[in-house]
């Protein structure tokens, strides 16, 4: 006897009709077509007519049958969608609901609740600003999409000259952003390697359009040429190859996640943040105060650079400022 449940074909409901006209029981004709007894017993109770068990009329009803099922909602049906409504109206999560529902024996997969939010926000609803990322799609970071790390013609660090390594010559830069408080502005930043001179300038958006016309601003000027610039991944660098055409300078790129890489940067931002906190908006801090900021880094004289300034070993001038000077109306 066959295990499992099986839809009856046309040929067995051939050969049901055959033997029940002969009088077969129920038992003996699901002996002969290797069925359970109550599959037959319930082919012949559903698709039956005035006039007894058919074939023709057997076979339309159970194909009528089947396509009014397909096109019934299984699972989404109103009571389950306004419960499901409630719950992300409570913000809980499309797993958290899955999760819920399956110790009620209600199964349900979070894609489909997704759906459900998608359909909403078509027409016209609101579900999808109670998810937690307002339904912003999640890219792995393992999945080779994810933002950062995937900059075009990106060059990794490992391609960089060793010669960097050495922090012996003046040209081989660090750059990143500093960011204000709730993402109001931004503030390219630079650093030389050897020189440990720093450039800043103020953005009103951490674009890579506005990054490419900063860096171009401050360097294209210097009385050194730019070697190379080691960015961070952050996608407002991924105009990265404009930056190297009109400067004729090599751009890297840190691995991700490896912040110690651009080490030089990263205590130079920290740096800035002794002017610039955290939380202050960076739209609210004028380009004279950051500008003042710059010189005062550049004029402080650094422990790794034997007493001298960074200014001082990027000019190969001494310049005798005193820290009064250079802080002369730091505030805004």
């Amino acid at each position: 006897m066959a295990r499992g449940y099986h839809h009856v074909t046309r040929d067995k409901r051939s050969q049901i009709e055959a033997l029940k006209a002969r009088g077969c029981s129920i038992r003996s004709i699901a002996k002969q077509l290797g069925c359970d007894p109550s599959t037959i017993s319930r082919e012949i109770k559903r698709n039956s007519g005035k006039r007894g068990y058919r074939i023709e009329q057997a076979d339309r009803k159970a194909r009528e049958r089947r396509l009014a099922a397909s096109q019934e909602p299984k699972k989404m049906k109103p009571d389950l969608v306004a419960r499901l409504k409630e719950m992300i109206l409570a913000k809980w999560g499309p797993q958290q609901i899955v999760d819920r529902l399956k110790i009620e024996e209600v199964l349900i997969s979070h894609e489909t609740i997704y759906r459900m939010v998608w359909a909403d926000k078509r027409a016209g609803g609101i579900l999808y600003k109670y998810l937690r990322h307002h339904g912003k799609r999640y890219n792995k970071r393992s999945s080779g999409k994810a933002g950062r790390g995937c900059i075009p013609g990106r060059i990794d660090i490992s391609e960089r000259p060793k010669i960097v390594e050495e922090k012996s010559r003046i040209g081989d830069w660090e750059g990143d952003t500093i960011i204000g408080a709730k993402h109001q502005g931004a503030i390219v930043s630079y650093v030389d390697r050897h020189s440990k001179f720093t450039l800043l300038k103020k953005i009103e958006r951490k674009e890579a359009a506005l990054v490419v016309a900063a860096t171009l601003e401050k360097m294209k000027d210097l009385p050194h040429k730019v070697e190379t610039i080691t960015f961070d991944n952050g996608k407002e660098f991924a105009r990265h190859q404009e930056i190297s055409i009109a400067l004729t300078a090599c751009c890297y790129f840190a691995q991700p996640y490896h912040s110690w890489e651009r080490g030089l940067n990263e205590h130079t931002n920290g740096l800035v943040r002794q002017f610039i906190p955290k939380w202050a908006n960076i739209h609210e801090v004028p380009d004279e105060f950051i500008e003042q900021v710059q010189n005062s880094l550049n004029h402080r004289p650094r422990k790794i650079l034997e007493g001298k300034t960074p200014y001082e070993v990027f000019f190969g001038k001494e310049n005798f400022s005193t820290p009064a000077m250079c802080f002369q109306g730091l505030h805004w």
